[in-house]
């Protein structure tokens, strides 16, 4: 049992190694997929975090704050979930997540509540409003647009997503 774990656990090792010496395909399609798969995670959170904090009638600071932390929760998760899926350990795992979405997650979330608390009347939109939906679906659009390119970036760089790509067979 102990040879099997550390077979395995030498094999993502060098799995891992083969990735930082092979960067994966910087193409707007990869870069897009990975966006998409952020920005998943990320609109889960942040819708969540905006209609549990409008729904208790929280002011503009907690219900931003409790959505900027939700979006990073389930975009670490999901990417967290296909890593671990891969048989790696947990504390592999979630440093892969890490260094895969967070400067993703981070341009997400600026871009998604700069546009809101630019929008007017957005931040006091209610859950029965079109302006609290209409600017949360432009506001998530407009991040994924500005996103993008940096993930290809970062991917083109085996960075982001490349890191992820590493552990999918």
């Amino acid at each position: 049992m102990q040879h099997e774990a550390h077979a395995h656990a030498h094999e993502a090792h060098a799995h891992e190694a083969h990735a930082h010496h092979h960067p994966a395909a910087a193409g707007w399609s990869t870069a897009a997929q990975a966006t998409l798969h952020c920005l998943t995670g990320c609109a889960i959170g942040e819708v969540l975090g905006m209609v549990i904090g409008t729904a208790f009638g929280w002011g503009n600071l907690a219900t931003t704050v409790l959505a900027i932390v939700l979006a990073f929760f389930f975009g670490y998760s999901l990417t967290l979930r296909g890593v671990l899926r891969a048989g790696v350990d947990f504390r592999t795992a979630f440093r892969v997540a890490l260094a895969a979405d967070t400067l993703s997650i981070a341009m997400m979330e600026l871009i998604d509540n700069g546009v809101i608390a630019l929008w007017p009347d957005a931040m006091d939109a209610q859950l029965a409003d079109l302006l609290f939906w209409g600017s949360l679906a432009i506001s998530l659009a407009l991040a994924f647009f500005v996103t993008t390119p940096v993930n290809k970036w970062m991917i083109g760089r085996g960075k982001g997503h490349a890191m992820v790509h590493a552990y999918h067979h």
